[in-house]
């Protein structure tokens, strides 16, 4: 079943959530929710296309749609960025301090 609009809707979701967090100071969960929202506009693009996409890295994401298609490469550095937020955010010892 060919559910893209479901997924890019939840992107746009997840979207919204990461800005009202960030206007509210909780940065972590702003910095998590805008990783969860590019991971999801991705997975639509691959529904889209009727292919399936597994895993939650967005800059592995995006190097396996660029097999397909043209992405550049200030996108796939933007996901690398955006996938230090995947689990950091959320653990309070993923760092030695602060």
């Amino acid at each position: 079943m060919e559910r893209s609009r479901d997924w890019f809707d939840q992107a746009e979701a997840d979207l919204r959530h990461a800005r009202s967090d960030l206007d509210g100071g909780y940065y972590e969960w702003a910095c998590f929710s805008a990783q969860q929202a590019a991971e999801k506009a991705v997975k639509a693009v691959f529904q889209a296309m009727g292919a399936e996409a597994w895993g939650h890295a967005v800059a592995d994401l995006l190097t396996e749609l660029g097999q397909r298609h043209a992405v550049p490469d200030s996108l796939v550095e933007s996901g690398l960025e955006l996938d230090k937020a995947y689990i950091p955010t959320r653990y309070p010892n993923a760092h030695p301090a602060g």
